[in-house]
C-alpha cells in the first residue's frame, strides 16, 4: 500500500518538511514533483536543494500538473481546506502528512509529543534524558529538524523522539508511535478549525488513534479536553498530574516528583531542585520523567537531567538586564494560553509585548493575569487594534509600528526592577518568517539597547 516506486507523488510546500519528503520519496523510486505558492526569490536555498536532488518543481502557484499524481503529501503549512487539498480530494487523489509518510520508513521505535503548550520543551527534555545516558536517538518533528530528514540514518536501536503539531496529525492514516504523549489541549488555531474546540481536540487525539495494546498514551490527568478525549484510548495509558495522588502515573506527593509504575513507586527528585520552573513546567517535566522510565532511563540520571537542563530557546529565556530591567524572549507563546502561563512565572511588574498575526484569540482570559502582573501593553503587529481593544480598560495599552518600536517603548515604561515580556500570544507570519525570527530580532534590538 506503500510502496512508491514508479508513482508521482506530488508534495505541497516546499519548506523543511516538504523539502525532506521530497528528497526521501526519491530515496525511495518515486517520481516526486513540489509545488509552492510562494514566488522563487523567497525558496531560493530550499530550490537549490531540489536542483541538486534532480526534484522537478514549481513556483508561485499551484498548476494543473500538480493534480498528475497518485499521492499528495501537504505540509503543515497547507491547511485542510486549501484550494488545491479541496480540489485533490475531488479528484479522489490519497493525500497525507509528511508525518505519515516519514513513519512509513521508520525502523526506529517513534515517540510523538504533541499538546498545545510544552511540546517543544517536553521534546527537548526527553532528548536531553537520551543524550545524557547516551542512548541511540533523534529528535525531530515540528521542533525543526523535518522526520522525512532524518529517517534514513535511522537503525532498530534507536528511538525517534518527535514534536508533531494538529497540523501533522490532520492527515495521518497508520502513524502509530510506542509512546505518545498529549500534555493538554487548549484554544489555538481557532481560525484553522473552524473556531470548534471539538475539532481541535479530535485532531489532538489522533497521535493515539492507531496505539494498541503494546504501545502507551502519557497523558494530562489535570486538562479537562484531554482527560475527555483519552478515555477512548486502546493501549495503556498513564497520566501524570500537578494536582492529585495517582494510582499510576506521575504526582508530586509531599515536595517531591513521584512515579508509580507497574506497583513499583519511585521518588524521582525534590520539585525544588528542578530547574524547569513554573507548574506547566512540572507538567512537562512529569510527562517527560514517564516516557525516560519507559525506555529504561534510571532514576539517577533523570535526576541529574532535571537538576541541569536549561529549557530551550524563546521560552521563557533570559536576554539581559538593563538598569534593572529584565528582558525575557518568549516568543514561542503564540496563544492565549502560553501567555497566561508565563504571566504567572514572574512576581515583578511586567512590560508585554503582545500581538501578531491572530489565530482567533479570545483574551479574556488573560484581562485578570494582566490586571494582577502587567503595568503596560506593547500592542505589535497585525493584531495591535484587537489587542488594544481588549485590554485598554484595564492596563495601559499603546500601539507600536516595528518591533524596534516596541523595544524602545517597553524600555520607556519600564523601571528598575521591571520585567520587559514578549509573550505574544500570536503568530509571528505577519512581520517575520517565525517566532524563531521573531525572538531573535528581539534579543539582538535588546542588546543594542
Amino acid at each position: 500500500m506503500n510502496d512508491v516506486r514508479g508513482q508521482r507523488v506530488s508534495v505541497i510546500g516546499a519548506a523543511r518538511s516538504g523539502i525532506g519528503v521530497a528528497g526521501l520519496l526519491r530515496q525511495q523510486g518515486a517520481a516526486v514533483f513540489v509545488s509552492d505558492q510562494q514566488p522563487a526569490e523567497k525558496l531560493k536555498t530550499q530550490l537549490a536543494e531540489l536542483d541538486a536532488d534532480g526534484v522537478a518543481y514549481e513556483t508561485g502557484g499551484h498548476t494543473e500538473r500538480v493534480y498528475a499524481c497518485s499521492l499528495m503529501v501537504i505540509s503543515p503549512g497547507v491547511p485542510s481546506d486549501a484550494p488545491v487539498v479541496i480540489e485533490a480530494t475531488r479528484r479522489q487523489i490519497r493525500i497525507v502528512s509528511e508525518l505519515e509518510v516519514s513513519s512509513w520508513y521508520s525502523p526506529a521505535r517513534m515517540i510523538a509529543v504533541t499538546g498545545s503548550n510544552g511540546k517543544t520543551t517536553t521534546t527537548t527534555l526527553i532528548g536531553r534524558m537520551m543524550a545524557d545516558v547516551r542512548r541511540p536517538h533523534v529528535v525531530a518533528g515540528n521542533i525543526g529538524t523535518a522526520f522525512a530528514s532524518v529517517v534514513a540514518s535511522l537503525t532498530p536501536e534507536d528511538l525517534a523522539v518527535l514534536e508533531v503539531s494538529s497540523f501533522q496529525l490532520d492527515h495521518i492514516e497508520q502513524f502509530k508511535p510506542w509512546i505518545s504523549v498529549l500534555l493538554n489541549i487548549t484554544e489555538d488555531h481557532m481560525d484553522r478549525y473552524g473556531y470548534s474546540m471539538e475539532r481541535y481536540a479530535a485532531s489532538k487525539a489522533r497521535v493515539f488513534a492507531n496505539q494498541g495494546t503494546d504501545d502507551v498514551l502519557v497523558y494530562n490527568a489535570d486538562d479537562p479536553w484531554t482527560a475527555r478525549v483519552v478515555s477512548g484510548a486502546r493501549c495503556r495509558k498513564l497520566p501524570f498530574s500537578t494536582h492529585q495522588r495517582l494510582n499510576e502515573g506521575a504526582f508530586v506527593e509531599g515536595k517531591e516528583l513521584v512515579t508509580i509504575l507497574n506497583r513499583n513507586r519511585a521518588v524521582i527528585v525534590p520539585v525544588e531542585e528542578v530547574s524547569l520552573k513554573g507548574m506547566h513546567n512540572l507538567s512537562n517535566t512529569m510527562a517527560a520523567v514517564l516516557v525516560g522510565q519507559l525506555a529504561g532511563i534510571g532514576r539517577a540520571s533523570l535526576r541529574a537531567t532535571l537538576r541541569n537542563f536549561k529549557g530551550v530557546e524563546h521560552r521563557l529565556e533570559f536576554v539581559r538586564d538593563v538598569d534593572g530591567v529584565r528582558y525575557v524572549n518568549d516568543s514561542k507563546a503564540t496563544n492565549v494560553d502560553s501567555v497566561w502561563y508565563a504571566l504567572q512565572s514572574f512576581r515583578e511588574p511586567i512590560v508585554l509585548l503582545l500581538g501578531g498575526r491572530d489565530k482567533g484569540n479570545d483574551y479574556s482570559r488573560l484581562i485578570e493575569p494582566v490586571r494582577e502582573h502587567v503595568k503596560a501593553i506593547i500592542a505589535v503587529g497585525e493584531s495591535s487594534g484587537k489587542v488594544r481593544d481588549a485590554f485598554a480598560s484595564t492596563v495601559p495599552v499603546t500601539i507600536a509600528t516595528t518591533m524596534e518600536d516596541a523595544v524602545r517603548q517597553a524600555s520607556n515604561a519600564a523601571t528598575r526592577g521591571d520585567v520587559v515580556l514578549l509573550s505574544p500570544a500570536c503568530a509571528s507570519f505577519d512581520w517575520f518568517e517565525n517566532y524563531e525570527h521573531r525572538g531573535r530580532v528581539f534579543k539582538e534590538l535588546v542588546h543594542q539597547l
